[in-house]
């Protein structure tokens, strides 16, 4: 099941808004304390080519995950805390001011299922 299609958890119900900010902020979280990535520590997974150029693709890719992955989250983040509910309206989007839930949020809220 994808963390981003969960059900809330036991402390409660959290808004979706609430449950996506804290979903990707795991996901930065973890990928900040993850160890990074080399051949001769973690090793290679098997090979579903035999084509060097394959195998070169994968070495960069496992190598590039961590980093990739922590700036996604941390985009996701970015535009999670721009597009939530305003504090003293929470009928209008913090930062464009749209009707809540704003159109913003409900496209990173459609991408992230």
């Amino acid at each position: 099941m994808s963390p981003f299609t969960r059900p809330a958890g036991r402390r409660g119900r959290l808004s979706e808004h609430a449950r996506l900010l804290e979903c990707v902020q795991g996901i930065l979280e973890r990928s900040d304390r993850a160890v990074p990535w080399e051949p001769d520590t973690v090793g290679l997974p098997d090979a579903r080519s035999d084509s060097a150029l394959a195998r070169i693709n994968d070495v960069a890719f496992y190598a590039n995950a961590r980093d990739e992955v922590a700036a996604l989250a941390g985009v996701c983040v970015d535009l999670l805390r721009l597009h939530g509910p305003a504090e003293n309206d929470e009928d209008h989007c913090r930062n464009c001011h749209l009707d809540w839930p704003c159109p913003t949020f409900g496209e990173i809220s459609r991408l992230l299922r």
